[in-house]
């Protein structure tokens, strides 16, 4: 007798077998969930059935030609229905998978035997019922729905089970033993089998969930300034020469802020005023002019020829390039005379330009959707097409919250279907429900309240939610940005922007840097969270060399940074972060941990880190760790991977911490294997 004839879970029941809560499943998978090529990823569901009998859950994974595996979850909390395992998909595309959940009848016969047995309970008809389970490990074998050693084995258990003349523990070994316990563990009898819906799983490329950017205004990279002729501005040629640098300290992308043309009109002069003054070159987001829109460079930049050689230069450094999409237009740009429909009239007859209520954005013009969306539709997806034609291979999108979402998902999926290598960051820095959403319909990354959150508290949670959203929404963090300085950052100086550029190169997998970040760069407009003399409206040409060889920059620990985090894999992923106590609650402690087997480079990797969250306080601290959760024993060595020193720590070591000197411990935990 084979197994009984699977039965599909549908909305109308819960089937034979209740499977509930499947994870990874995003919106009961109305949307995909995705993952990374090599990513470990957790999959979780509770199931369970009536009364005593044994029970299994499998799952199976589908590649996209095709290709299916099964795959055992395990029980982790007896008695209360979790089952777990991890999975690992090598290749890109589309992937699903299922879950069947089973009524298990050899567990179930080989937990009664080992019950009654040892009790002198109903030998004969354990014995029996034993072989009658066992019988069916045989006819499977003969119809070809199993291999022929199993049914070997399990016709050697069945004369045992059948030989009256032994006692019944002898009987029983047999069928109980570790060679047919390992053959139905591999390939388990099933009754009653139930199966959830299939749900898709999108494995995308690595960097769409590890890298580290670097953000710069190609126009301030050699711009000179001239007493007499003002200013002129740096050049996408000028620029090339900046990529040396960023590659030298370890970034993998170099991110562009806008280098179309700046439109005149209401053109913004500095620190954000209305009053310009000559040679004052605009901001790159108020884009279009008679030069061009969103598919043009501006004239000071260079050409299309030009950009051409600064992404070949960025390839042979190891960088990607990635361009700022900022989806308005200034009042010159040749959208707002060739298409008016693509902009909001006023009761006036005029465009309405940007308001967020106090504040006014008088040069830029937002797009409406509701008028003309094919048409608008088609000339974003050509504009981005352009690009990609010419080696671009990330957007960071500027405010996409300020669009519709139905826009982006069907860019988004088009973009998949198309150009799956390109990723898509999220400029979204609004409710929550938006910016969740924006994942889920397809952006590959999105900005985060990091820079906000700065107690251990803050940041443990904000961590874990982050971790639960990990199926759809991956996060970026950054310590400041063109548009953000907090009070954190201006109060703090060096030790502000040492302890957070360390937080946010180890708590998540993406990170990045705004130009000027080694060099401190701390002073606010007044009343405002943002740089003052912002580089949006003016040239901010930087001596980097110099304050590197004054010893001013922080260019040594950026580059130490991304150095660690290349090197152990551990630090780029999401979902393995663990936190441990400490005695002062000042202190943020969690540790990364990859096994051999999830591992690239299949060695166990295992970082530890122990940081201040303030920047005006030291601590002396006990620590309280779980060695369990980055594999290691009861005592175990550890290497500070930013000073190379050593120690033996056990479950409660130590730690003194000084904001100057030493704000942080990043620590490699040292496997027996690797000493």
């Amino acid at each position: 007798m084979s197994e009984t004839t699977e039965r599909t879970r549908s909305g109308a029941g819960v089937g034979r077998i209740p499977i509930m809560d499947v994870q990874p499943v995003v919106d009961a998978g109305r949307f995909p969930a995705r993952c990374v090529a090599g990513e470990r990823v957790p999959v979780r569901v509770n199931a369970f059935r009536e009364g005593h009998d044994a029970m299994g859950v499998q799952l199976v994974l589908t590649a996209p030609d095709g290709a299916a595996r099964r795959q055992a979850l395990h029980c982790t909390n007896p008695g209360l229905d979790l089952w777990e395992s991890t999975i690992r998909p090598e290749t890109e595309g589309r992937w699903s998978f299922r879950i069947k959940a089973y009524s298990a009848p050899y567990d179930t016969w080989a937990h009664i035997a080992e019950v009654k047995i040892p009790a002198g309970l109903d030998e004969d008809l354990v014995c029996a019922e034993g072989v009658r389970v066992l019988e069916r490990i045989c006819e499977q074998s003969r119809s070809g729905e199993r291999p022929v050693t199993d049914g070997e084995l399990a016709a050697a258990a069945i004369a045992d089970l059948r030989d009256g003349s032994r006692p019944a523990d002898v009987r029983v070994a047999r069928a109980l033993g570790a060679d047919l316990r390992g053959v139905l563990a591999e390939r388990p009898l099933r009754d009653g089998v139930t199966a959830s819906p299939t749900y898709e799983l999108v494995v995308q490329r690595p960097r769409a969930l590890y890298g580290s950017w670097y953000e710069f205004f190609p126009r301030s990279a050699g711009a000179r300034f001239d007493p007499e002729r003002g200013w002129t501005s740096g050049t996408l040629r000028s620029a090339m020469g900046e990529l040396d640098r960023i590659a030298d300290m370890g970034f993998d992308v170099a991110y562009l802020t806008p280098i179309h043309p700046i439109g005149t009109t209401f053109r913004k002069g500095r620190n954000n005023t209305l009053e310009t003054r000559p040679g004052d070159p605009g901001s790159p987001y108020a884009i279009g002019s008679p030069d061009g829109g969103h598919d043009a460079i501006h004239p000071d930049l260079g050409t299309m020829e030009d950009f051409d050689a600064f992404v070949a230069r960025a390839r042979e450094l190891g960088l990607e390039v990635a361009m700022d999409i900022a989806l308005q237009c200034s009042p010159d740009h040749p959208w707002v005379r060739e298409h008016p429909e693509w902009f909001e009239v006023r009761a006036d007859g005029t465009i309405a330009y940007a308001e967020n209520p106090p504040k006014k954005y008088q040069d830029i013009y937002p797009l409406s959707f509701d008028t003309d969306y094919e048409g608008l539709y088609a000339a974003i997806r050509d504009m981005l097409e352009l690009w990609v034609s010419h080696g671009v291979t990330l957007f960071r999108v500027d405010n996409p919250h300020t669009k519709p979402v139905r826009f982006w998902e069907e860019l988004l999926a088009e973009f998949a279907e198309k150009h799956p290598e390109v990723i898509f960051l999220a400029e979204a820095f609004t409710r929550p429900t938006m910016m969740h959403t924006l994942g889920k319909v397809g952006y590959h990354q999105s900005y985060t309240y990091f820079t906000w959150r700065h107690s251990p508290e803050e940041l443990r949670a904000y961590m874990e939610e982050l971790v639960e959203a990990a199926p759809y929404m991956r996060p970026s963090f950054w310590p400041t940005t063109h548009d953000i300085l907090t009070p954190f950052m201006t109060s703090g100086g060096r030790r502000a922007f040492v302890l957070r550029a360390i937080l946010a190169a180890t708590l998540v997998p993406t990170w990045g840097i705004y130009s000027g970040y080694e060099l401190v760069e701390d002073v606010p407009r007044p009343g405002a969270q943002e740089q003052i003399d912002n580089e949006k409206y003016e040239y901010k040409p930087r001596d980097f060399a110099g304050a590197l060889e004054r010893g001013e920059s922080l260019q040594g620990l950026l580059t130490d940074l991304n150095r660690i985090r290349r090197e152990h894999p551990a630090l780029q992923t999401l979902t393995t972060i663990r936190f441990h106590g400490s005695d002062d609650p000042q202190l943020l402690v969690y540790s990364k941990h990859l096994d051999a087997a999830d591992s690239p480079t299949a060695a166990t990797d295992s970082v530890l880190v122990v940081s201040l969250t303030a920047h005006d306080r030291g601590s002396s601290s006990t620590l309280h760790l779980d060695p369990a959760a980055f594999g290691a024993g009861e005592v175990f060595d550890v290497e500070d991977l930013l000073t190379g020193e050593r120690w033996t720590w056990g479950r409660d070591p130590f730690v003194i911490l000084d904001p100057e000197h030493r704000p942080a411990h990043i620590l490699r935990i040292i496997h027996p294997e690797e000493d």
